[in-house]
């Protein structure tokens, strides 16, 4: 039987040793040390399954632990616990803002210890649990979407190459023309799909990395947004084919984002406004500074979604994709919430079925 590991970091012998023998007694494993120090190195040696730690202690305090414990993605989602005499909210509140999952004040007793160790071992599992699922949701969902998107393009480019290697010398050159741009429309198609579905993979990765995402947004430099928004949402007007149904209203703002994720948040909202709605509806796209928030509404007159739709919005999702068959992988909703979410910010959807839907992006300004 593995019985879960306690790291329990506190510099009193007697509370260290009471804790100790509590823990045996309720069947875990308990790991001591008797300063900070020892106990970050004791964190990363063992990667226990929870952590209690005095506050005021020795060349390391519990805080200074915490800090240190967060830096190292071995050790950064481990729970927490504090061990703490004082009551004061001051000190809860720091700890809280660094990461710690619980305060347990002293004096206390087993039965309290015990409770607060294992109702923090529960909430953890219950989100590995949930992660699981997430991931189990995720892997169907590719092995029925991408089969099919990668199977899409390349009935358009190999044919194509068959055709133009068998029939070389009767085509005319507006025929070859013609197969070229089925060729390129398809190649292109799978470009961006392996390019979103390649970024989505680094920016969950990020997202799940502490370090990784400090990282991230230290990387960040302005951006003016509005010349790229207008040549974002031009160049998806010509592609497809509708410069006359798009309407512009911009306000420039700056913004804490690379230009490079800024454009692929407009270019996946733009693409879906033109993608579910019919050639002669307008797509309206504006853009506002309110209250140091750039807010950008792209909205379009096309079949909507549901609110249960809204809520369920996920990677490598289509609603209705029997019924209507649209292409892509149904990932661009999501890969642009995740890129507005890592810079600070939110996106919302309001949706009138079978006749409107707005994605309102909102970003923090300089």
């Amino acid at each position: 039987m593995n019985l879960k590991k306690i790291l329990v970091i506190e510099d009193d012998f007697l509370l260290r040793k009471n804790i100790e023998d509590i823990l045996s007694l309720g069947g875990f494993k308990p790991i001591v040390a008797e300063n900070g120090k020892e106990g970050v190195e004791l964190a990363k040696e063992n990667k226990p399954d929870l952590i209690l730690s005095d506050i005021m202690m020795p060349k390391m305090d519990g805080y200074g632990v915490l800090i240190e414990l967060k830096k190292e993605s071995i050790t950064a989602s481990i729970p927490l616990i504090f061990l703490t005499a004082k009551a004061d909210r001051d000190d809860r509140s720091k700890g809280m803002n660094l990461g710690a999952d619980d305060y347990l004040i002293k004096p206390f007793t087993p039965k309290q210890l015990l409770a607060a160790i294992n109702a923090r071992l529960e909430k953890k599992a219950i989100a590995l649990r949930e992660t699981e699922i997430k991931l189990n949701e995720l892997r169907n969902n590719i092995a029925l979407a991408l089969p099919h998107e990668f199977r899409t393009p390349l009935n358009g480019i190999i044919p194509s190459c068959e055709l133009l290697k068998q029939c070389s010398n009767s085509l005319k050159p507006e025929e070859i023309e013609e197969i070229a741009d089925i060729i390129l429309d398809s190649a292109r198609r799978l470009q961006r799909m392996t390019e979103n579905y390649l970024l989505y993979g680094e920016l969950e990765l990020t997202a799940n990395n502490p370090q990784k995402l400090e990282q991230f947004r230290k990387k960040n430099a302005y951006c003016y947004t509005k010349a790229p928004l207008q040549y974002v949402a031009q160049r998806k007007a010509v592609q497809f084919r509708r410069e006359e149904d798009l309407y512009l209203e911009l306000e420039d703002g700056s913004c804490l984002i690379h230009e490079i994720y800024f454009c692929k948040i407009i270019e996946e909202l733009v693409d879906n406004a033109f993608k579910f709605s019919q050639a002669g509806t307008p797509v309206k796209i504006t853009s506002k500074v309110q209250e140091k928030e750039l807010n950008i509404f792209v909205v379009n007159e096309g079949r909507g979604m549901t609110s249960n739709q809204i809520e369920q919005v996920g990677v490598y999702m289509q609603f209705n994709r029997a019924i209507y068959e649209q292409q892509g992988v149904g990932f661009g909703l999501i890969l642009a919430k995740k890129i507005i979410e890592l810079h600070g910010g939110k996106l919302r959807i309001k949706s009138i079925l079978n006749q409107q839907t707005t994605f309102q992006v909102i970003l923090p300004v300089m």
